[in-house]
């Protein structure tokens, strides 16, 4: 296992060479290829010890737990706006729970993690035309 020198992960890679189970490593591949589709731009590291993805800020984790994998979507808002679709999955504060044994909603997981570049997009443009407005 590949680990960096404060004993955590280094890379996705090395996140994903650690499940074991074929089907839940290929689930969690594809979920990892959906998230790169879906933001293109995104950075690809390891926050907390799960996978993550940056763009103007965080976007999305995701980590694989024994009953499920989860979605980190790193916003309230993103909970609200999918509230319905979202409905059949449980949910903490920071998570949305996937079972290992039920299809992939791929379509779910591009819509939110592109609402989750707009948002972020959306915050960086706020940032910049405040501090152009504070110079004045």
């Amino acid at each position: 296992m590949e680990q960096n020198k404060a004993g955590g992960f280094s890379s996705v890679d090395a996140y994903l060479a650690t499940i074991t189970d074929s089907k839940q490593k290929a689930l969690l591949e594809r979920v990892r290829t959906i998230i790169k589709k879906a933001a293109p731009e995104a950075e690809e590291t390891i926050s907390y010890q799960m996978p993550a993805y940056k763009y103007h800020g965080m976007l999305v984790y995701f980590a694989a737990w024994k009953n499920h994998w989860g979605l980190y979507p790193a916003s309230a808002a993103i909970k609200e706006t999918f509230k319905e679709e979202l409905a059949a999955y449980k949910q903490t504060k920071g998570a949305i729970q996937f079972p290992w044994g039920e299809p992939l909603p791929e379509g779910l997981i591009t819509r939110l993690v592109k609402k989750r570049v707009e948002e972020n997009l959306e915050a960086a443009r706020l940032k910049t035309a405040k501090k152009a407005n504070s110079k004045k």
